[in-house]
C-alpha cells in the first residue's frame, strides 16, 4: 500500500533522515539549500554556539528555510554542555543529580534546561544518558550517567525525560543498549560489551525501559557489540534495534544513530563499506535518523549517503517503506517547541542541586586563604574543552587565594608554591583513571591538603589522601557549590 511518504522520491526520503553537523555560528549556504530541499535537520555543537541569543537567531535562520526542520543539540548539562561551552554548565550533570537522589529535583532541573532549549529554538536534545557507570576504567560515560545501580538510576532517567519534554523538546535516551560496562571509547574503537542477554535485561536495559515508560520520544543507538546479537554494533544490528528495542521493550519513537563517522563504525565498517554503506545498514537495521558530523561536515559527505541510500532502494536491499517510515519518524522530531523567551541564565536551581549533591569526607576546612591547585587532564571527546577549575571561584570568595593550574607532572611547582599557605586544595577529575594524577597526589601527601574530586570518585572513593569533597560534576554550579562550602 502506498502512503504520502512512499510517494516521495527515494532521493527526498534519503535527505529527510540525515542530521549533519556543520561549522560556524550561522548556517552556511550549502546547508540552507539542503534544508530548503528537505534535509531532515542538524545537530548543534559547541562550535556553533556563542550565547542563547545567537543560537535562537541561528535556529530561526534554519526554520526560515523550512518549517519543521529538526534542530538537535548534544546538551547533557554538567561536563557535556554546548549552550555553556564558554562558561561551564548552569546545571550539574547526571551523576550529581543521582547523588542528590531527588527525582523531583531532577525533573525540575531538566525542565529548566528544556525551557531554555525551547527558547533557543531547539527541537531535540540528545540527552539523557540512560547508561550506567559500571566499569572503573570506562573512558567515556563516567559522570554522564545517573549512577551504577539500575534501580536507583532509572527514576532519574524517567524524571529527566519528563522534565525536558515539558516544553516540547524531544528527549533522547542514549546509548542503547548501554555504554557503561565498555572499557573502550566508541569514538575511536569498537567496544564489545562483556554481557549476556540476561545480564543486559537485568542491568543495562532497565533505565531504557524506564525512559520508554516515561514517553521518551527518541532513543540513540550505541556503537556497541553484544556477542549474543552478532558481530555488528547495535547501530547496524537488526536484533538490537528491531527485535529488542522495538519488539521486547516496545519503543515506538525515533531511533537516532550515534555519529556514523565515529571510530567504532567508520573504523570497523566505514573503510570497507564507506560512510554511505553504514547509513544503509543502519536504516535496514531499524534506525530512523542518521547523525553525521560530530566533526565539521561538508555537503559532499551528505551526497555520498544519499547516493548509497538511493542505490540500496533501487537494488531492493532497503525497502522504500522502511526508508519512508524512517523519514516520517525523523520529521516527528521537528515539532516546534513551546514558546519561550530567551533571557538571562538563572543558576539558582542548578546551584541548589549541586549543593545537595556534594559528599564530604573528613573535615575539609580552610585554615586561611588557600593555594588552589587545579590539576588539568584532557577532557573526554564527548565533553570537549570547556572552563573547569575551582581556583577562580575560591579566589572570588576568599581574598588572598592563589589559583594554580598544573599538569600531573608539576609536583615540584606545587611544592614550591605551597609553603606560603596554611591550606592547600587540590582539584582532580577522575584521579583513579590517571596514574600520573595519582602519582602527583602521592608526591603531595606531605602537604596535608584537601582534595576536591569533580568526576567519578573511583573504586572505594578514590585514593585516600585526607579530607575530600566529591562534586560528581565539573559544571560551573558544582564547582561553585564546592567553593561555597570551603569558604
Amino acid at each position: 500500500m502506498s502512503t504520502p511518504e512512499t510517494q516521495s522520491s527515494p532521493e527526498k526520503l534519503a535527505e529527510a533522515v540525515l542530521l549533519p553537523g556543520f561549522a560556524g555560528t550561522t548556517a552556511p549556504d550549502w546547508l540552507r539549500r539542503r534544508i530548503a530541499g528537505g534535509l531532515g535537520g542538524v545537530v548543534l555543537f559547541g562550535r556553533n554556539v556563542v550565547d542563547d541569543e545567537q543560537v535562537a537567531a541561528l535556529t530561526a535562520q534554519l526554520r526560515g528555510e523550512r518549517d519543521g526542520v529538526v534542530v538537535g543539540i548534544d546538551e547533557e548539562g554538567g561536563d557535556v554542555t554546548r549552550l555553556d561551552v564558554n562558561t561551564g554548565s548552569f546545571v550539574p550533570g547526571p551523576l550529581a543529580l543521582g547523588a542528590a537522589d531527588d527525582p523531583e529535583l531532577t525533573t525540575a532541573v531538566a525542565a529548566a534546561l528544556g525551557e531554555r532549549l525551547a527558547a533557543c529554538g531547539v527541537t531535540l536534545n540528545l540527552a539523557p544518558c540512560a547508561d550506567l557507570t559500571l566499569a572503573a576504567e570506562d573512558p567515556i560515560i563516567g559522570v554522564r550517567a545517573f549512577g551504577s545501580d539500575p534501580a536507583k538510576a532509572s527514576p532519574h532517567v524517567a524524571a529527566y525525560v519528563t522534565g525536558l519534554q515539558k516544553y516540547g523538546v524531544a528527549a533522547c535516551a542514549k546509548h542503547f543498549p548501554g555504554h557503561g560496562a565498555a572499557t573502550e571509547d566508541s569514538h575511536v574503537a569498537l567496544p564489545v560489551l562483556p554481557r549476556t542477554v540476561e545480564e543486559l535485561h537485568a542491568i543495562e536495559l532497565v533505565p531504557f525501559a524506564a525512559a520508554i515508560r516515561a514517553g521518551v520520544r527518541s532513543v540513540m543507538s550505541g556503537h556497541l557489540v553484544v556477542a549474543a546479537w552478532g558481530d555488528e554494533p547495535a547501530t547496524l544490528n537488526r536484533t538490537a534495534l528491531t527485535d529488542v528495542l522495538r519488539g521486547e521493550l516496545g519503543f515506538t519513537g525515533a531511533v537516532i544513530t550515534d555519529a556514523l563517522e565515529m571510530g567504532a563504525v567508520s573504523g570497523a565498517y566505514g573503510r570497507h563499506d564507506g560512510l554511505g554503506r553504514s547509513a544503509v545498514r543502519a536504516l535496514a537495521a531499524g534506525a530512523d535518523a542518521l547523525c553525521l558530523g560530530g566533526a565539521a561536515f561538508e555537503a559532499e559527505h551528505l551526497d555520498a549517503c544519499v547516493t548509497a541510500i538511493v542505490a540500496a532502494v533501487a537494488a531492493g536491499e532497503l525497502p522504500l517503506e522502511r526508508l519512508a517510515e524512517a523519514a516520517s519518524r525523523t520529521a516527528g522530531l521537528g515539532t516546534d517547541p513551546a514558546p519561550a523567551q530567551v533571557g538571562p541564565v538563572d543558576r539558582r536551581l542548578g546551584l541548589e542541586a549541586a549543593r545537595k549533591a556534594l559528599r564530604v569526607h573528613g573535615e575539609p576546612r580552610l585554615a586561611g586563604p588557600p593555594l588552589v591547585v587545579d590539576v588539568q587532564t584532557d577532557p573526554t571527546i564527548a565533553a570537549g574543552p570547556m572552563p573547569w577549575g575551582l581556583g577562580a571561584h575560591l579566589a572570588e570568595l576568599v581574598p588572598g587565594t592563589r589559583a594554580l593550574t598544573v599538569t600531573p607532572d608539576d609536583a615540584d611547582v606545587v611544592l614550591e608554591a605551597a609553603p606560603g599557605f596554611r591550606s592547600v586544595v587540590v582539584v582532580t577529575r577522575e584521579a583513579h583513571r590517571h596514574p600520573r594524577v595519582r602519582a602527583l597526589l602521592t608526591a603531595l601527601s606531605g602537604l596535608d591538603f584537601i582534595r576536591v574530586e569533580t568526576g567519578v570518585p573511583g573504586p572505594g572513593g578514590g585514593d585516600d589522601h585526607g579530607p575530600r569533597i566529591d562534586t560528581f560534576s565539573g559544571s560551573y554550579v558544582s564547582l561553585r557549590a564546592a567553593a561555597e562550602y570551603l569558604a
